[in-house]
């Protein structure tokens, strides 16, 4: 897994809890007892789930103890857990109301296995939800992937590649989880960020899709180089509009299933 920075991923909050708030309002639970969010960052998801439902007990588990050390910092009244996502739905036998997840299971392996045992962790009447970025193709991640394996860069990193994130398309996931589900509901956003600039970009990755690469290379002024590189490329790929900003498109997916009974 890669190393996180909370304060470099929270330089964009705004952008990232817009489509966990979305997700958030689409489920059909009224009044959860018990709810957790798996891979829960500093705590701006939870504290979304928190705002929806009040008087649920909310548990936020993360594998990265800095993450958890900030989100015990901003959300000091809410449960806390460092742990991994695959190890906690192979380990634990809880059951909750709501098992949430947002922009987190990109990174763990195994989706075919891991999502019907999500939803074994969902009591009945209950909902998993999650979303994940759907954007593995986009040109920001395609110029990642390109450098690093061009022949400047390639020595620098492992020869088996980097282990970047994953998913897989919605119709897989459908056909994952309708059969052990009460009900499914599955969409697609694509979010048109406004940027200042392609700094912005750059900024955005460093705090997510870019960490991989930045740790597998040896030091600081590697690290350095390669970004300015990057932003380069990022420069042509996202051209500079009549504003002077940058338009930065990023499309995520969405799905919720529900276990019986299934809500009205």
């Amino acid at each position: 897994m890669p190393t996180w920075d909370a304060k470099q991923y929270l330089r964009f909050n705004d952008h990232r809890t817009r489509p966990c708030r979305e997700l958030v309002e689409r489920i059909a639970i009224d009044v959860p007892k018990r709810v957790i969010d798996l891979g829960c960052g500093p705590g701006n998801s939870t504290a979304v789930l928190a705002e929806r439902w009040p008087d649920s007990a909310l548990t936020g588990l993360d594998s990265s103890s800095e993450m958890i050390a900030a989100a015990r910092k901003s959300y000091p009244h809410q449960t806390w857990c460092i742990g991994d996502i695959a190890a906690w739905v192979d380990q634990n036998d809880q059951t909750y109301d709501i098992v949430f997840s947002n922009a987190a299971l990109q990174w763990v392996d195994d989706h075919p296995q891991l999502f019907p045992k999500l939803l074994a962790r969902v009591a009945k009447g209950g909902a998993l939800a999650i979303q994940m970025p759907a954007n593995f193709d986009a040109p920001a991640h395609r110029i990642m992937r390109e450098l690093a394996a061009s022949p400047a860069w390639r020595g620098h990193f492992p020869a088996g590649g980097i282990r970047e994130w994953h998913v897989h398309d919605l119709a897989t996931y459908h056909d994952l989880l309708a059969p052990v589900a009460a009900s499914v509901d599955f969409w697609q956003t694509e979010y048109q960020h406004i940027m200042a600039d392609a700094t912005g970009i750059v900024e955005w990755y460093k705090g997510t899709g870019l960490r991989p690469f930045l740790d597998a290379l040896a030091n600081d002024q590697e690290r350095a180089d390669f970004t300015a590189q990057y932003l380069e490329r990022i420069q042509q790929a996202y051209p500079v509009r009549k504003d002077g900003r940058v338009i930065f498109p990023f499309h995520r997916m969405f799905l919720i299933a529900y276990r019986e009974p299934a809500p009205r």
